[in-house]
């Protein structure tokens, strides 16, 4: 009898000392409040952004173009902010700190309004094409690289003469912007690629980051944004907007925009969220996705 009694308790005893039992335990609906609250699995996040990518290589270049213009007169919209800020703040040593958080606004309008931005697609596009490699996923990739790039600097161009040449802005804000703009000439071609390439690594690492933020997507493209602004490093088409209102200033020529910062800016951008980020990401899926 004794041992009788004692069988229910160290039943109970090992049951609870035993995970496999504790698992079993677990109803079907603790099971999905489990998994409800788990953040996607790599393999996951890299799908949903390979899928993405293979999706905007299928869009016809019209509307490449006509988005990724959009996205250029959105962006524009970071260095007004930014002018704002800097117009009503005193210039004190953490107001770079403040006006930082307008650099956010125009990536606020191209990401949730799911515009063309060349710097998002160095990560979005390439995936596609290293998990299904030929020369037509390379040629759609390049296309769209082209279309992109060149309708943001569209965008950034119009947005650059219209500040410049119209009374809608104001000629103190006008000059808040080109104080702003100056950095973007400021450094060697070697120190604006080296900046360029932590720009695109942030860039990148914000797409990839996105897909799992669930409600949270606005703080991270806020957090990414302002970084790069408040760290002084180099956006392709957020600074082209600065470097075309420095052009039609004067106060640069055309050869310093082009050989001083979109060629130094562009290849670290490139460096930064496909060489970098998108080959790494990749490479932590790959024996996964096989």
């Amino acid at each position: 009898m004794a041992s009788t009694q004692h069988h229910p308790a160290s039943t109970s005893s090992r049951r609870a000392d035993d995970p496999q039992d504790n698992h079993a335990a677990i109803t079907e609906r603790e099971v999905e409040d489990v998994e409800s609250r788990s953040s996607p699995r790599t393999p996951v996040i890299y799908e949903i952004v390979r899928r993405l990518g293979e999706e905007e290589m299928a869009r016809p270049v019209v509307s490449l173009w006509w988005s990724g213009l959009a996205a250029g007169l959105s962006i524009s919209f970071s260095l007004l902010a930014q002018a704002v800020l800097q117009q009503h703040l005193e210039p004190t040593g953490w107001r770079p700190l403040v006006t930082s958080f307008g650099y956010s606004i125009g990536f606020l309008m191209v990401v949730l309004a799911r515009q063309q931005l060349f710097t998002e697609n160095t990560i979005t596009v390439v995936l596609p094409v290293m998990a299904n490699w030929s020369l037509r996923n390379f040629g759609c990739a390049a296309r769209l690289w082209a279309v992109v790039l060149l309708a943001n600097f569209a965008g950034t161009l119009f947005a650059a003469a219209f500040c410049s040449f119209t009374p809608a802005i104001t000629p103190e804000l006008k000059r808040e912007m080109l104080e702003i703009s100056r950095h973007v000439v400021e450094y060697g071609w070697f120190a604006a690629m080296m900046k360029a390439i932590a720009a695109g690594f942030l860039i990148a690492a914000m797409v990839w980051l996105l897909p799992s933020a669930e409600g949270s997507q606005v703080w991270i493209i806020v957090v990414m944004t302002w970084l790069i602004s408040a760290g002084g490093f180099m956006h392709i088409v957020a600074g082209s907007m600065e470097a075309f209102m420095l052009m039609l200033d004067g106060s640069v020529s055309i050869a310093q925009v082009f050989g001083g910062f979109i060629a130094p800016v562009l290849i670290g951008n490139v460096i930064g969220g496909t060489a970098l980020f998108a080959l790494l990401t990749y490479a932590q899926v790959m024996k996964e996705m096989e």
